[in-house]
């Protein structure tokens, strides 16, 4: 069943799920840094708390959602409303900090807000292939692994900030695969059931790839501020999903005028913009 207000609706669901467990992930994050429990393994500290596996879990319903709104619509239109997800991170973040969302963040966020709006209401994503071409994920995959791999290994010798940057946008590489591996694994079930379901490789390739991002999402929380990590991971997971839903999954937007795509770009630009000064100066 393709509906694009299903989409929508579980897409913006799936946000603020994914906000909240993100602000309790970090959270968790700051504080084992604050009282020392960061002199082993930051992931071991971090998961010894009850709290960070509430916070995990609740992310992971996130992503369940997602897929939900993938059964529905188009990855090109899934995609841009999951970068809404800030826009919730921010006022979670501000009530745990004690504070107000000022003004300039309220205009950014606004900001952000139309810029979605364009891409999808003008872009008007179509739908792409249900089974694309194994030699198309074979590429894409070994691309990713040598970037992303030769990226993790850079953030090992960069002092805490870059680190915490650079590991932000590893984490939303492997999250804009993750959400490309989604919506193959959501045609496979709809298309195939459970057969589909437990037959794809894309299922495992799906779970491995949502465990691989947990890890490397706490280890960049543990690098450095929130807002360090945060920009990069999200303006970085739907720009990989975007390309890859190009390459492989056949997704195209429907525009066709100058004018159009000139529009289309302003709007991606907005968001990338937006993004950034609103993870830097209303998380911290």
């Amino acid at each position: 069943m393709h509906s694009n207000l299903l989409a929508v609706f579980f897409a913006l669901l799936s946000a603020l799920t994914i906000a909240w467990g993100t602000v309790v992930r970090h959270r968790i994050a700051e504080s084992a840094t604050a009282d020392g429990s960061l002199a082993g393994d930051p992931l071991w500290a971090a998961v010894r708390r009850p709290l960070w596996w509430a916070g995990t879990s609740t992310a992971l319903l996130g992503y369940g959602l997602q897929i939900l709104a993938l059964g529905f619509g188009t990855l090109l239109i899934v995609q841009p409303i999951l970068v809404l997800s800030l826009m919730f991170t921010l006022p979670l973040s501000a009530h745990y900090d004690g504070r107000r969302m000022n003004r300039s963040e309220i205009f950014w966020a606004g900001l952000l807000t139309v810029a979605v709006a364009v891409l999808v209401l003008l872009g008007r994503p179509s739908a792409g292939i249900v089974h694309p071409p194994l030699k198309s994920w074979l590429i894409s995959l070994a691309i990713g692994a040598v970037i992303l791999g030769a990226l993790a290994r850079l953030a090992k010798y960069l002092i805490r900030n870059e680190r915490a940057l650079i590991l932000g946008i590893v984490t939303g590489g492997i999250f804009g695969y993750v959400a490309v591996l989604s919506k193959a694994f959501t045609d496979n079930t709809v298309h195939e059931g459970w057969l589909g379901l437990l037959s794809g490789w894309e299922t495992y390739a799906l779970i491995a790839g949502a465990i691989l991002g947990t890890i490397t999402q706490q280890y960049s929380f543990n690098a450095g501020a929130l807002k360090n990590s945060l920009p990069a991971m999200t303006i970085t997971e739907p720009i990989v999903a975007f390309a890859l839903g190009y390459a492989v999954l056949g997704e195209k937007f429907q525009v066709n005028s100058f004018a159009g795509w000139a529009t289309m770009a302003l709007a991606l630009l907005a968001m990338v913009v937006a993004t950034v000064v609103l993870s830097r100066r209303g998380v911290h």
